[in-house]
């Protein structure tokens, strides 16, 4: 059945190109496709009389074949590491905080975040990494903190279901490590993508139980609107790195950014500049009023933390 050349067919509506190097998978994703398999993918069993499920109705094909293609990912998920990049407060220069980045190393190759979370989703286990990755964080790149930082760090809000029950470990690994709470901060990525309003609030509510910060993401990408801003009130806020990269003085970013820096202040929500790349960004951002900076031109992610202050080359713009 299978030539040497490429094989084109639409198992769910729409056309797929198969390469020829990809043939000798093909029968290990063919053989996934098990009775048991296709029952739990579809959203509910076959009534009396419907017609056996389709396979390539049951799931996506890319699914199978990523997740052949990421076999790497359950040995990852035990070699979380990561890299921490600093987050400067811009009234002084000295590092409020840092974030922390998940990384994997796996065979000596270092595996990045989007790589990680993509192999997450398509192997069904985006809840499980996530509350995984939070406790690695805590318990590996807290007490690396110099002295009153701040540990930022990232979680996506779909996968907590219930925060009484899914954050527990989180709260556990901090415990462990004796975390001062004041010095955490969970920041949400993704919070528009999330549709529930009401269960984002109430998880907000319950990392500040504790008596963390809390932040969201992406402000001015869409990602992040106005309304969620108003509804949340975090304690942070982070200005898109679309909204900042390549800004200048007659830049027509110039009055969006600075509305948006004053209509979080007017919340009593604190502002970070992402993205930061060059130095004229850096004095843009600082004279339009934003709280903190982060981005390369101030420290790269690295394996150990940075101190103490604000990289050589941007030390001078706090130099009386």
């Amino acid at each position: 059945m299978l030539a040497s050349h490429d094989v084109a067919f639409e198992p769910w509506g729409r056309a797929v190109r198969l390469p020829r190097e990809t043939f000798p998978q093909l029968k290990a994703v063919l053989a996934g496709f098990s009775r048991t398999e296709r029952a739990d993918l579809r959203a509910a069993p076959p009534q009396a009389g419907e017609e056996s499920p389709d396979p390539w109705q049951a799931a996506p094909f890319e699914q199978w074949v990523q997740r052949l293609d990421s076999r790497w990912f359950s040995t990852a998920c035990q070699h979380l590491l990561f890299y921490l990049q600093p987050i400067v407060a811009l009234s002084s220069g000295e590092v409020y905080g840092q974030e922390a980045l998940v990384r994997a190393c796996v065979e000596g190759e270092l595996i990045g975040a989007g790589a990680l979370l993509q192999a997450a989703t398509v192997h069904d286990q985006a809840r499980a990494f996530d509350a995984q990755a939070r406790r690695v964080a805590i318990r590996t790149a807290y007490p690396q903190l110099a002295e009153g930082q701040v540990l930022f760090i990232n979680f996506a809000p779909g996968v907590v279901y219930n925060p009484d029950v899914c954050l527990q470990t989180t709260f556990q690994a901090c415990r462990e490590v004796n975390a001062d709470f004041s010095r955490l901060l969970f920041e949400v990525t993704e919070s528009e993508a999330f549709p529930d309003l009401g269960l984002l609030a109430a998880i907000l509510q319950r990392y500040r139980a504790e008596g963390a910060q809390v932040a969201l993401d992406d402000l001015g990408a869409g990602q992040t609107s106005l309304t969620y801003l108003d509804a949340l009130r975090p304690d942070l806020v982070k200005l898109d790195r679309g909204l900042i990269q390549g800004l200048h003085a007659d830049d027509h970013r110039v009055p969006l950014i600075g509305a948006l820096i004053a209509y979080a202040h007017d919340l009593g929500i604190r502002v970070v500049a992402e993205g930061i790349e060059r130095e004229e960004e850096l004095h843009m951002v600082r004279d339009l009023g934003a709280d903190y900076a982060q981005g390369y031109f101030l420290g790269r992610p690295a394996p150990a933390p940075q101190h103490p202050g604000v990289s050589a080359r941007a030390s001078r713009m706090w130099t009386p």
